[in-house]
């Protein structure tokens, strides 16, 4: 896909700054609790602005994140993914924002989600353009799969995809499942959603609108849920149970994710990375939950992904 002669980085920080704020308004009503504001600076180049709800209400924890940063790259760290033909040892720059919105309610019947969306471009070091591509995707995380729920959440993403390109949901989808995965211990970290990479097939403006969209349906879908969950009352093994997939999330992320271990080795705050993980989870040795329980029903779920639409 050819460059684009138009500075879609500034395009994209202004839709990402705008869709923080108008996240952290909806959460913030529906919890009665404000987010912190942290705003830093990379020496490296670029900025970042962390936003936290802490011991809310109805959330236990939510973060929504923007990063706008900038830095260098040798040729084989994106060469690889991208199949360029780039000059062995030459240094590269490169410029990457995007928001990642994690969320963690109290009640163990209303489910954990996760949304990220993101743009990055390649220049050579006089700032000649070389390659640009768009990623992210949504997932759900359920401590207890709900039927009616995934069908929802997938739903809403599959007609935001099939507005663009009937091929989009079912290969993001795949890819979400394949993604979301922890293969140490041969399960899935919820139930999926949409996910893709590297995404360069039509035109950046184009691409550029689908990325608004799918952030759009991530809220569409979720709270609708959330809202319906959220009042579920819920015993002490049901609140347990919810600990233990939230070890699950925190094992994924710090073992797994290729945006966790991106942003730590570009130096990007430790702090503002990893707000996206619990602020409780527990780790039980050999832990396995009764047969026929509604916790061995969501395990068996989350080790065999369904096509929920």
């Amino acid at each position: 896909m050819g460059i684009q002669d138009y500075d879609m980085t500034t395009k994209v920080e202004e839709f990402i700054l705008e869709m923080q704020k108008k996240t952290c308004a909806v959460l913030s009503r529906l919890d009665g609790t404000e987010f912190s504001y942290d705003y830093w600076k990379r020496q490296e180049g670029g900025y970042g602005i962390t936003r936290v709800l802490e011991g809310g209400s109805v959330f236990e924890k939510a973060c929504v994140n923007v990063s706008i940063i900038e830095g260098k790259l040798r040729a084989n760290t994106v060469a690889k993914r991208k199949g360029l033909k780039l000059e062995d040892g030459v240094e590269y720059k490169f410029k990457a924002s995007g928001i990642s919105i994690s969320i963690h309610p109290n009640n163990p019947f209303a489910p954990s989600g996760h949304s990220n969306y993101r743009y990055f471009e390649l220049f050579t070091s006089d700032n000649k353009p070389v390659v640009y591509w768009f990623g992210g995707g949504a997932d759900l995380n359920p401590s207890y799969v709900i039927d009616e729920d995934a069908l929802f959440f997938h739903a809403v993403h599959k007609k935001t995809c099939d507005k663009y390109d009937p091929r989009y949901y079912p290969a993001f989808k795949k890819w979400c499942d394949e993604y979301f995965y922890l293969p140490n211990r041969r399960e899935h970290r919820g139930i999926g959603g949409i996910f893709f990479d590297d995404l360069d097939d039509k035109p950046a403006e184009k691409l550029f609108l689908f990325m608004q969209d799918c952030s759009n349906a991530f809220l569409y879908s979720y709270i609708p849920i959330l809202s319906r969950r959220v009042n579920t009352p819920f015993l002490k093994r049901h609140k347990q149970w919810q600990l233990v997939r939230r070890s699950r999330y925190v094992e994924f992320n710090l073992c797994f994710d290729r945006g966790t271990k991106f942003g730590l080795s570009t130096s990007v705050r430790t702090e503002s990375i990893l707000s996206s993980l619990p602020l409780n989870c527990v780790f039980h040795y050999n832990y396995f939950p009764q047969e026929g329980s509604l916790e061995a029903f969501t395990l068996d779920v989350l080790r065999s992904p369904r096509d929920w639409l």
